[in-house]
């Protein structure tokens, strides 16, 4: 049972270019050497980098403090400790210093457990950091959704020329209560937005075009909400001089996969003249992390 309860964390911080930084925050997950961290990825035209961890559950864990949660928390505080949101720039929105939170149940852990730890880490953020914390997902007791909490603070805008996200976050948050923490957010921190959902891809496809607002059009049609592909959110984002990508979070990879998400990204791009890229995962998948994680485990017993 021990081994057959698992649960993942995707934290997302605002942050690729220093190093140490980075390093703090890294070192700060390995008091907990149960919480594995399996993948990183940085992108730093983005500024942006994004961990995996993954740490076993067993019945007592519906207490909800858990090493995951625990390894979690303590690489929050270093990124807050270490990074000024005001200094900060790149061609990815994001809401704070830690733009995202997403516990995922894994192998036999339920829904239920990664929405405790995901409350557990919360709470501690919101209390003891004192920042803005929002609640998605399970997490949240009327389910809202990750993007209409981005939705209402002004995330999918760019406040900067160049299509960048510069500075402190300076998007009014009274008209839509945090659900724990301070009401207002310092521009240094920002806020924080973390949720419990069933597994989600992370899907790029990179686009050869600088037309911003064409390749915007065609993540529209894409995504869902556009009348795109079902279980699909979609947006464009300036990467580079030269390219755009449409990135793309798949939210029920059986029903829609990335395949289904390069073919209309090749065909919408197609019909306006641009040429397209191989798409990319910015992380593995559910079924390889599992895999990762094990082998990880073994070779610390070796």
């Amino acid at each position: 049972m021990f081994k057959s309860m698992l649960a993942c964390c995707k934290l997302y911080i605002s942050e690729s270019r220093n190093p140490t930084s980075l390093a703090l925050i890294e070192q700060a997950a390995k008091a907990y050497p149960e919480a594995v961290v399996i993948n990183k990825f940085k992108d730093e035209i983005y500024n942006r980098v994004g961990y995996t961890l993954v740490s076993p559950l067993t019945m007592d864990s519906l207490s909800d403090v858990t090493p995951l949660s625990n390894a979690v928390f303590e690489m929050v505080k270093a990124a807050f400790e270490s990074i000024d949101l005001e200094t900060h720039s790149g061609t990815h929105p994001r809401l704070g210093v830690v733009d995202h939170i997403c516990f995922h149940p894994m192998a036999k852990a339920s829904l239920d457990q990664a929405a405790g730890i995901a409350k557990s880490v919360a709470a501690d953020i919101s209390h003891k950091l004192q920042v803005p914390t929002y609640l998605y997902g399970a997490a949240n007791e009327g389910g809202r959704t990750l993007d209409s909490i981005r939705r209402e603070l002004g995330y999918f805008k760019p406040n900067s020329d160049g299509n960048q996200w510069t500075g402190g976050l300076r998007a009014e948050i009274s008209g839509l209560k945090p659900d724990a923490g301070p009401l207002q957010s310092s521009l240094a921190k920002g806020v924080v937005v973390i949720g419990a959902t069933r597994w989600v891809d992370n899907y790029n496809v990179p686009v050869w075009s600088t037309n911003i607002e064409a390749v915007r059009k065609i993540a529209r049609k894409v995504s869902e909400r556009g009348g795109g592909l079902e279980s699909v959110q979609a947006m464009g984002l300036a990467h580079g001089a030269y390219c755009t990508e449409v990135a793309c979070n798949l939210l029920n990879p059986s029903i829609t996969g990335a395949d289904q998400v390069q073919h209309q990204v090749q065909k919408l791009a197609s019909e306006e003249g641009f040429k397209v890229g191989e798409g990319y995962f910015t992380d593995f998948s559910q079924e390889k992390i599992i895999e990762m994680y094990f082998e990880s485990i073994s070779c610390d017993s070796t």
